[in-house]
C-alpha cells in the first residue's frame, strides 16, 4: 500500500511539472528578432526604423551637451541587425552624427543618436501592413521648423547670384581674348620701322565685385510678392515606395526624378520658384504635403504619380482633380481609395497629428472655385501629356483625393503612366521619355496661367 501512495504522488509531481512547463515558458517570452534597419535622412527630418517579428516597446528620453537622444528597446536583445544601424548613419545625415547601440539590461537595448541639432523626437510603432511586419519608428524633427518661404528666396537669390556670376566669367574671358589679340594703331604704324610690328595690350578692366546676397527683409519680401510659386509632389517616399513595375522600377524613385526635372524646367522663368514636398527619397503624410502648399500659398499644386493596376494591361496617363461628390467613374474611385491609403503603408505618427477635427474641417473646406479652377488646368495638362503618350481617358477625372484637399490652391493629381504596364514601365525609366513628359506639364502649367493670370498674393515672412 505505501508503495502504491508513493508511486501515485511521483506521478503526481511529475503532472504538475508538465502543467508548469507552459506556464513558465510563457513568463518568459523569446526576445523579438529585427529583421529590418532603415535610415531616411533628409532635410525635413529623418527616419529610422526598426522591422521586427513581434511588437517592440521603446521609451526615451534627450539629453544635452552635446546633444543626444537616448532610447530604450524593450523585449530585444543585441544582434547583427541591430549593429547594421551603425553603418546605415552616412556623415550627411542633416541629424544624426553617430550611432551607439549596446545590451543595457538582459532584455533592454540602449541605442544612443548623437545628434548635429536639438531635436524634437516622435517615435511610435505600426501594426505590420503589406510587406512590413511590425515597425518601431524614430523621426527626428528639427526644434525650430524652417521658414519655407524664405528657403524659396534664397534659392532664387542664389540662383539670381549664380545667374550674374556666369555673366561675369563669360564677359571676363571675352575681354581677355580681346587683350590677347596683336592691334595695330595709326600712330604706331607710322612710327614702327619698317619690317617690325609692334603690339599695344589693352588691360583687361577690373570687374566689381558681385555682392552678397542681400539679408534686407523688405526687400526679401518684394522679391516674394512677385513670385509665382507652385508646388510639386512627387508621390510615394522612404517606407512607402508606391507602385513596383514587372523589373522593379519603384513609383516612388521615377515621380521624384520627373519632379526635379520639372522644377529645373520651370525655373528657367525667373518668376517662378518651385516648392517640391520632397526632394528627397522619405515619406511625407499626405495631411503634410496639403499643409506645405498652404504655408508657401502655392498658386499650383501638381501631385505626380505612376500607379499600378490588377492587370499589365491597362495603359495610359490620366489626370484628375477634387470631386465635390462621387467619383467621376468607378476606376477613379478605386485610384483615390489606393493613393488615400499611402498613409498606412506610408506610416503617419497618429498621435503626433494636432487637433484631427481642425484638420478634417480645414481639408473638408474645398472650394467650388477651386475644383474649377483646378479642371481648368487638368485640361490644359491632359492636352499637352496627350502629345507624349497615350491618355488612359481623355477627359480629367474627378474623385475624393486628400492630397488635393488644399481649400485655396488649384490642385490636379496626375498619373503620368501605368508602370505595372511593362512597356510604360520602360518610358518611365528611360531620360528622354521622363523629359518629354516634363515639357508637357511645363507647357500644360504655361497655357493655364497665360489664360488664368495667378492672383497677387502677400506672402509675410516668419
Amino acid at each position: 500500500m505505501k508503495g502504491r501512495r508513493e508511486a501515485l504522488s511521483a506521478m503526481g509531481g511529475l503532472l504538475l511539472c508538465l502543467r508548469l512547463q507552459p506556464a513558465q515558458a510563457a513568463a518568459s517570452p523569446k526576445s523579438s528578432t529585427i529583421v529590418a534597419v532603415r535610415v531616411w535622412p533628409a532635410s525635413d527630418y529623418t527616419r529610422v526604423t526598426l522591422e521586427s517579428d513581434k511588437p517592440l516597446e521603446a521609451k526615451h528620453f534627450l539629453v544635452e551637451g552635446p546633444d543626444r537622444l537616448v532610447i530604450d528597446v524593450e523585449g530585444l536583445e543585441l544582434s547583427a541587425g541591430l549593429r547594421e544601424l551603425l553603418a546605415k548613419v552616412k556623415a550627411d545625415d542633416p541629424y544624426i552624427a553617430g550611432v551607439r547601440v549596446g545590451q543595457n539590461t538582459p532584455r533592454v537595448v540602449r541605442l544612443v543618436l548623437d545628434l548635429k541639432q536639438a531635436v524634437a523626437p516622435q517615435i511610435f510603432t505600426l501594426a505590420p501592413v503589406a510587406a512590413y511586419q511590425h515597425r518601431l519608428v524614430f523621426d527626428l524633427y528639427p526644434k525650430q521648423e524652417q521658414d519655407p518661404l524664405l528657403a524659396l528666396i534664397k534659392d532664387k537669390e542664389a540662383a539670381e547670384l549664380a545667374a550674374a556670376q556666369s555673366v561675369q566669367d563669360a564677359l571676363g574671358e571675352l575681354i581677355g581674348k580681346i587683350a590677347k589679340a596683336p592691334i595695330t594703331t595709326p600712330a604706331v604704324v607710322a612710327a614702327a620701322k619698317p619690317a617690325s610690328s609692334v603690339q599695344t595690350p589693352i588691360p583687361a578692366p577690373t570687374l566689381p565685385a558681385v555682392p552678397p546676397s542681400p539679408e534686407d527683409k523688405e526687400l526679401s519680401q518684394a522679391k516674394l510678392d512677385r513670385l509665382i510659386v507652385i508646388a510639386l509632389d512627387p508621390g510615394h517616399g522612404g517606407e512607402d515606395p508606391g507602385a513596383i513595375g514587372p523589373s522593379g522600377l519603384k513609383e516612388k524613385d521615377v515621380v521624384l526624378a520627373v519632379a526635379l526635372k520639372l522644377r529645373d524646367r520651370l525655373h528657367g522663368n525667373p518668376n517662378i520658384r518651385v516648392m517640391l514636398t520632397r526632394d528627397a527619397d522619405f515619406f511625407v503624410p499626405l495631411h503634410e504635403r496639403v499643409r506645405k502648399a498652404r504655408r508657401v500659398q502655392a498658386d499650383l499644386f501638381v501631385s505626380i504619380h505612376a500607379d499600378a493596376f490588377f492587370t499589365p494591361a491597362a495603359r495610359g496617363a490620366s489626370v484628375f482633380a477634387l470631386s465635390e461628390g462621387g467619383a467621376s467613374s468607378a476606376a477613379a474611385r478605386w485610384m483615390a481609395n489606393k493613393e488615400n491609403a499611402a498613409d498606412v503603408v506610408g506610416g503617419v505618427n497618429t498621435t503626433a497629428v494636432k487637433d484631427a477635427a481642425v484638420l478634417k474641417a480645414m481639408l473638408d473646406m474645398s472650394t467650388t472655385a477651386q475644383i474649377k479652377d483646378s479642371l481648368k488646368l487638368g485640361k490644359e495638362v491632359l492636352g499637352q501629356i496627350g502629345r507624349v503618350g497615350q491618355l488612359h481617358k481623355k477627359q480629367v477625372e474627378q474623385a475624393g483625393f486628400a492630397v488635393l484637399k488644399a481649400p485655396d490652391v488649384p490642385s490636379i493629381l496626375v498619373e503620368t503612366a501605368f508602370i505595372s504596364n511593362p512597356e510604360e514601365e520602360a518610358r518611365l525609366r528611360d531620360p528622354d521619355y521622363q523629359q518629354r513628359l516634363v515639357e508637357a506639364l511645363a507647357t500644360g502649367i504655361a497655357r493655364y496661367f497665360a489664360k488664368n493670370p495667378p492672383l497677387a498674393r502677400h506672402r509675410p515672412l516668419s
